[in-house]
C-alpha cells in the first residue's frame, strides 16, 4: 500500500486532427495523431507518472543491467535513433510496457520468473517492438477519435499495460465523462503478434536465440496454471489473468505463432547468460517491498507505517498502489484501507470534511488497540443530487498517518450478513508488535545447488505458501522435469 495512485496531470489535453506519418517497421504511411517529436514529448511527461506511481529498485547494478541490455536491443531496432530509457520497477506484478518515444518498463515481478538474460531480452525486445511500430501512437489517435487528448491517451496507455483495462476504463471517465470505457482498448491482436516477431527479431540480430521468445510465452502459460491450480485448490472460482497477460491475445495462439516464426531464424547464437542472469538477481526482493507493506497468509504489516492487520479465516489480503482490502471468500465484501492524503487535513473532523465531503452526518471517538479513532455515520449528496449513505472509520496510525478504513459489500444484505467478520477485520488494525515486526521480513531471491532431494527438499525451508509448486514455477519447471543435480536454481528466502 502506497500514499497515492498515479496523480494523473490531465488539464492540458491536446487535440490534433492528425497528419500523414511513415511507419518505421511497415514502411507505410499512416494518419496519426503523434510525431515523433510528440511521442518523445508525451512520453516523457508520462514517463514521470510511471516513476511516481512505482518507484524504482534502489539497486544501481541492476537498473544498469537492465538498460545495458535494453540500449544494446535498441540499437539494433527500426529506430535506434530514440533516445532510449529502460527502467526496473519495484513492483511485484509480472509486468512489462512501454510509452511512446522510447521508454521501456520491466518489473522485478516478471524477472523473478524469467532464466536467462535471452530471456529479459525477449521481454525488452517486444516492449521495443510495440514502440518502433508505433503501437501506442497509433492507439493514442484511435483514442483521441473517442474525444481524448493526446497526454490523456498515452497516459491511459500506460495504465492499461500497468492495470489493465478496468484500470484505464476508470481513468478514462475521470478524463471524459463521454468517453466510453469499452472504446479504452489494449493492444490489438495483430499488435500483440507484430511486437512478439519483432522481439524475436531483435533477439536474432542481438546473436540470441529467438527462440528464448518461446519461453518467455512459457512463463505466462505457466502462471496462469499456477493461479488456475491455486484457486481451484483453495475452492475459488479461477482467476482472470492480469498485468502483462491481461492485455494479450491468448498464450496459447501465440506460442504457435512464435514457435513458427524462431524456426525461421538460423545462425550461430551466443550465450544465453543464465549464470550471469542468475548472479545478478541473486539478493534482488522477491513479493511485495517493505515500502509496500508485506503479506504473510492472513496477516499485512507495513513497518514505514508502523501497522498491521490480520484477515478473517477464508478471506484474501489485495495490496495495490491505492489501497489495501481485506475480501471476503466469496470477494462479495471487504474491508478497505486508505492513507488520507496529506491535502485531506491533520485532524480526523477534518480528513471527514475534505475527504468524506458529507452534507450531514455524526461522529463518535474511540479507540482501536490504543489507537485514536473516529467512527463516522452519515450521508453526502452525489453530483446527480442522490444522496448516499458514508460510513468509515478514521485510525491515527503510529506514523501519525490518518488511515480510512470503509466496510463494503456486494448489497446491503451481504454487508449485514458479513458484520460480524467485517468488525473483527477492522479491529485488527493496531501498531506493530515485536512478534509482527519479526514476521514482516521481506523475502529475497537467492542461489543455490540443486539437491539431490530436489524441490521437495529445498520447499522444506522456504517461507511460500505452495513452496514446491512455486519454487518449480520460479525455476521454469512447474510443467515437470527436474535440473540436474548440483545446477544453480533459485530460492525464496
Amino acid at each position: 500500500m502506497r500514499l497515492k495512485l498515479l496523480p494523473l496531470v490531465l488539464a492540458a489535453l491536446l487535440t490534433a486532427c492528425g497528419s500523414a506519418v511513415v511507419n518505421p517497421v511497415s514502411g507505410q504511411a499512416e494518419r496519426s495523431v503523434m510525431s515523433e517529436q510528440t511521442e518523445v514529448a508525451e512520453g516523457a511527461k508520462a514517463h514521470k507518472e510511471v516513476l511516481q506511481e512505482y518507484g524504482v529498485v534502489k539497486d544501481a547494478r541492476l537498473q544498469a543491467y537492465v538498460n545495458e541490455l535494453g540500449q544494446r536491443l535498441a540499437k539494433l531496432s527500426h529506430r535506434n535513433q530514440l533516445q532510449w530509457h529502460f527502467t526496473l520497477l519495484d513492483s511485484p506484478e509480472i509486468n512489462a510496457f512501454a510509452l511512446p518515444g522510447g521508454y521501456v518498463y520491466v518489473t522485478r515481478g516478471i524477472m523473478a520468473y524469467l532464466q536467462s538474460e535471452a530471456e529479459l531480452a525477449g521481454v525488452i525486445g517486444h516492449e521495443i517492438g510495440h514502440v518502433t511500430a508505433r503501437h501506442g501512437a497509433q492507439r493514442a489517435t484511435r483514442q483521441q477519435d473517442a474525444g481524448l487528448g493526446v497526454l490523456a491517451a498515452t497516459i491511459l496507455g500506460a495504465v492499461l499495460e500497468a492495470k489493465g483495462v478496468a484500470g484505464a476504463g476508470q481513468l478514462a471517465s475521470d478524463v471524459s465523462q463521454t468517453a466510453a470505457s469499452g472504446y479504452i482498448a489494449s493492444y490489438g491482436r495483430e499488435q500483440e503478434l507484430q511486437a512478439d516477431g519483432l522481439g524475436a527479431e531483435y533477439l536474432a540480430r542481438s546473436a540470441l536465440n529467438p527462440r528464448n521468445m518461446i519461453n518467455v510465452i512459457n512463463a505466462l502459460k505457466n502462471q496462469e496454471r499456477f493461479a488456475a491450480d491455486q484457486a481451484r485448490a483453495a475452492g475459488r472460482p479461477e482467476p482472470k489473468p492480469s498485468s502483462w497477460l491481461a492485455s494479450h491475445p491468448s498464450n496459447d495462439q501465440r506460442l504457435q505463432q512464435i514457435t513458427q516464426l524462431a524456426a525461421q531464424y538460423k545462425g550461430n547464437y551466443t550465450d544465453e547468460g543464465r549464470d550471469r542472469y542468475l548472479q545478478l538477481t541473486n539478493g534482488m526482493a522477491f513479493g511485495e517491498s517493505a515500502d509496500q507493506g508485506l503479506t504473510r497468509g492472513q496477516n499485512f504489516y507495513h513497518a514505514a507505517l508502523g501497522i498491521a492487520l490480520s484477515a478473517p479465516a477464508g478471506w484474501q489480503i489485495q495490496n495495490d498502489a491505492e489501497r489495501l482490502a481485506l475480501v471476503s471468500a466469496a470477494g462479495d465484501a471487504a474491508l478497505l484501507v486508505q492513507v488520507a492524503p496529506a491535502q485531506a487535513g491533520r485532524t480526523h473532523d477534518e480528513v471527514i470534511r475534505n475527504l468524506l465531503k458529507p452534507s450531514q452526518g455524526r461522529t463518535e471517538r474511540t479507540t482501536i488497540n490504543s489507537l485514536s479513532a473516529t467512527r463516522f455515520e452519515g450521508t453526502r449528496t452525489a453530483a446527480q443530487g442522490a444522496v448516499q449513505p458514508v460510513s468509515a472509520t478514521l485510525v491515527t496510525g503510529p506514523s501519525g498517518a490518518i488511515f480510512v478504513l470503509t466496510q463494503a459489500a456486494k448489497n446491503a444484505a451481504v454487508l449485514q450478513a458479513g458484520a460480524g467478520a467485517l468488525a473483527q477485520a477492522q479491529n485488527s488494525f493496531r501498531p506493530l508488535s515485536v512478534a509482527d515486526r519479526a514476521a514482516a521480513r521481506p523475502w529475497t531471491l537467492k542461489t543455490v545447488p540443486y539437491p539431490a532431494g530436489g524441490f521437495a527438499q529445498l520447499a522444506r525451508s522456504a517461507p511460500l505458501p505452495s513452496a514446491e509448486q512455486q519454487l518449480r514455477l520460479i525455476n521454469g519447471f512447474y510443467g515437470g522435469g527436474e535440473p540436474r543435480v548440483g545446477q544453480l536454481v533459485k530460492v525464496v528466502d
